[in-house]
């Protein structure tokens, strides 16, 4: 390792640290492209930016105008240590690394921290440089603003680099082998002892995750010091030697920033894999303990391969990988529901993005939070790709989202379409056309893209995974406002109440007799259950709407809600979330919003989830997903007959003998509703929209076009 020479380093007239030309030998010729690898090691003696006389400093770096590398926030430290790696590729050595630091501060415009340049031209090549640079304000040259620590290496890269250039916001990914080589999983059980955040002596603690681009945020445990969460969340494993896995806890404040409470890491490779640890981690620069079970595990079976190559096509292998989920192994590792074949083919008719008229496109295949990539195909908007991705299964109600990408080298890639399929959607075999979507699924946008899919599973094990918590999404970024989902969502739970208003208005007509014959019906049959009723009429009771739509589906008569009022509900909503990005620009508008938009972002979702469970209860008696339809018809079977048969005291007294010793028998188990647990993977009616076909029109109208592009 060497250090740059001092004679490399000066001030620019505006008083910005500037590292720059030395008396080096004159360079070899310039070759077509350089690798500039990165890392960023820490942070020394930053400025404070924070009323608590700290900050919360994040580093962004830029070329020739263009962001081409942002790193993690360190919460409440001017010590920082970041110890991330960039790799750029860089065209020309003329433009210097402009380095720049800001305070992250939540709902508000960052602030200013320092900045540095950085001449490319005065590094050596292929040897790593070791380099301070002195932050500094343009505004304020005399002020000390700390300094930061870094790694440098230049090399020249001869030839078309092209491949090599991978979308920036996937620059965290494993890039020439995408495959995770294991499975980690946390359970977090609790926090013993936190330190007391808010007046009242208590805190409203919650966790959170990170592992590389993977996060995770728990729940928020209100006015308590030792929680109980009992959450678990799954992270993939890159790297064969482990990792870290970084730990923050947090207190919940309203209206603003909330207060951290403390730290602590989890280093990987010490665990030994295929055991179950448990773990009690002291917070550093905090108060109390946490408690969590983690578990490391071999890979899941995840592969890439071309599409002359792949398993399900291979008559031997698709027989054994039917036997291994066939139903006499039912109860074999619970976890392995089932296994998806995914065939992207090609795509035709895509956005152009680039100026020349064409784009770069790549494919971003998802399944919950397995991600996999395809190559890029260049300046194509008819790409073919022909490559084959398998996931392993972990729920059958999982929705496959396939994105499609126009490569940027020096800036995050561009969305050209999405398409979202519901594994229960999914036809084996059947290579199909399907339309791109915009980014929120509301409407179409220019393209389809050409995929064959194959799903095998089990249905008992589909069937017992659906009473257990759904898995947990990745945090990828912090909820905003939005007076258009506030909006929709206030027009959903009132379309749940109209239809219980109206039901009340129906049964009210039967004691105004309305109409006599109805209520004579009414009143005949109320006599005859009250006379005679027992407990087991009651799934009895609520399997009756279900065998009745059932029937009626059958005879071509379709009872299941017309979307299309929803879908006029969403047809604008990518304009309108466009309009929103260019309102949250301004400072003062966000400002005034600061201190109100915690309170709206709980009410906008709380009106999500009364709508999501409405329409949810509504769609599983609506056959809207037949397998949910067909579980929910064998547990009110069930239950049917166990209440015939079984006094309701001692149904009672099981489910309180149950409920009283779970905590003894096993006092690290997860809690959950099962009730809940399977209306969570019913879709809402925003979700049947969003996963609902495009039907594709050969000969679509320009001005249609222009309309539904949120391009």
């Amino acid at each position: 390792m060497l250090t740059l020479p001092l004679s490399a380093v000066g001030r620019s007239h505006t008083g910005i640290n500037i590292v720059g030309p030395c008396n080096a030998e004159p360079p070899p010729p310039i070759p077509a492209m350089y690798q500039l690898d990165i890392v960023l090691k820490k942070g020394n003696n930053l400025a404070i930016r924070d009323r608590t006389g700290t900050s919360d400093p994040y580093v962004k770096f830029k070329i020739a105008g263009k962001e081409v590398f942002r790193s993690k926030t360190i919460h409440k430290n001017l010590n920082p240590m970041w110890d991330e790696r960039a790799t750029l590729l860089v065209e020309s050595l003329r433009d210097p690394l402009y380095v720049k630091v800001f305070d992250y501060d939540f709902g508000l415009q960052d602030d200013f921290m320092g900045s540095a340049y950085l001449f490319l031209e005065s590094l050596e090549h292929q040897r790593t440089l070791e380099v301070t640079l002195d932050l500094k304000d343009p505004h304020y040259p005399d002020h000390n603003l700390g300094s930061l620590e870094l790694s440098v290496t230049l090399s020249p890269r001869e030839g078309d680099m092209r491949d090599a250039c991978q979308s920036m916001r996937l620059s965290d990914l494993h890039r020439k082998a995408q495959l995770w080589r294991g499975i980690v999983s946390i359970s977090l059980i609790e926090g013993r002892g936190l330190q007391p955040m808010d007046t009242n002596g208590r805190s409203d603690p919650y966790v959170k995750f990170r592992m590389g681009h993977q996060k995770y945020k728990s729940k928020t445990i209100p006015k308590t010091l030792n929680p109980q969460w009992r959450e678990q969340f799954d992270f993939h494993m890159y790297e064969e030697q482990g990792g870290y896995v970084d730990i923050t806890v947090w207190d919940k404040d309203a209206g603003k920033k909330d207060d951290f409470m403390g730290r602590c890491t989890i280093d990987l490779s010490l665990l030994s894999k295929e055991h179950t640890h448990k773990l009690e981690l002291p917070l550093e620069e905090g108060e109390g303990v946490l408690v969590m079970l983690v578990t490391l595990t071999a890979s899941a079976a995840v592969s890439i391969s071309d599409l002359s190559v792949n398993v399900l096509d291979d008559p031997h292998e698709r027989h054994q990988i039917k036997q291994r989920y066939s139903l006499w192994r039912s109860l074999r590792n619970l976890k392995d529901v089932g296994v998806v074949q995914v065939k992207v083919i090609r795509a035709e008719g895509l956005m152009a993005a680039d100026v020349t008229g064409k784009s770069d496109p790549f494919c971003i295949v998802e399944l919950s939070n397995d991600r996999l990539q395809t190559h890029t195909v260049y300046k194509n908007l008819n790409p073919e790709w022909n490559k084959v991705f398998t996931f392993n299964v972990k729920d059958i109600h999982s929705v496959l989202e396939v994105t499609v990408y126009d490569e940027d080298r020096d800036r995050s890639a561009d969305f050209l379409g999405k398409v979202a399929i519901p594994l229960l959607n999914i036809q084996n075999g059947e290579r199909k056309a399907y339309a791109l979507k915009s980014k929120e699924l509301t409407g179409p946008t220019k393209g389809v893209i050409f995929l064959e899919i194959d799903v095998i599973f089990n249905a008992v094990k589909a069937g017992l995974r659906t009473l257990i918590p759904i898995e947990q999404k990745y945090i990828e970024e912090e909820p905003r406002v939005s007076k258009q989902l506030l909006l929709r969502n206030f027009n959903r739970v009132r379309r749940c109440i109209m239809f219980l208003i109206n039901t009340g208005y129906y049964i009210n007509s039967c004691f105004e007799w309305d109409s006599p014959q109805r209520s004579i019906c009414a009143f005949v049959l109320f006599v005859v259950l009250v006379w005679n009723f027992e407990l087991y009429m009651i799934p009895l009771a609520l399997l009756l709407p279900l065998a009745w739509n059932y029937i009626l589906i059958t005879s071509g008569k379709d009872t299941r809600q017309d979307v299309q009022a929803m879908e006029d509900l969403m047809e604008d909503e990518d304009e309108d979330f466009d309009k929103d990005d260019r309102d949250s620009e301004r400072k003062g508008f966000m400002n005034k919003l600061y201190a109100i938009q915690d309170v709206c972002i709980s009410v906008q979702n709380a009106l999500d989830e009364v709508a999501s469970y409405g329409e949810r209860i509504k769609n599983t008696f609506n056959w809207t997903v037949p397998f949910l339809s067909w579980l929910a018809i064998v547990a009110l079977g069930m239950a049917t007959v166990i209440v015939y048969f079984i006094p309701l005291r001692y149904i009672v007294l099981a489910w309180g003998v149950n409920k009283f010793t779970k905590k003894l028998r096993d006092p690290y188990t997860i809690d959950n509703n099962e009730i809940l647990d399977f209306l969570s993977r019913v879709p809402s009616d925003v979700q049947v929209v969003q996963y609902r076909e495009l039907k594709l029109d050969p000969n679509p109208s320009p001005n249609k076009r222009k309309k539904n592009n949120p391009g």
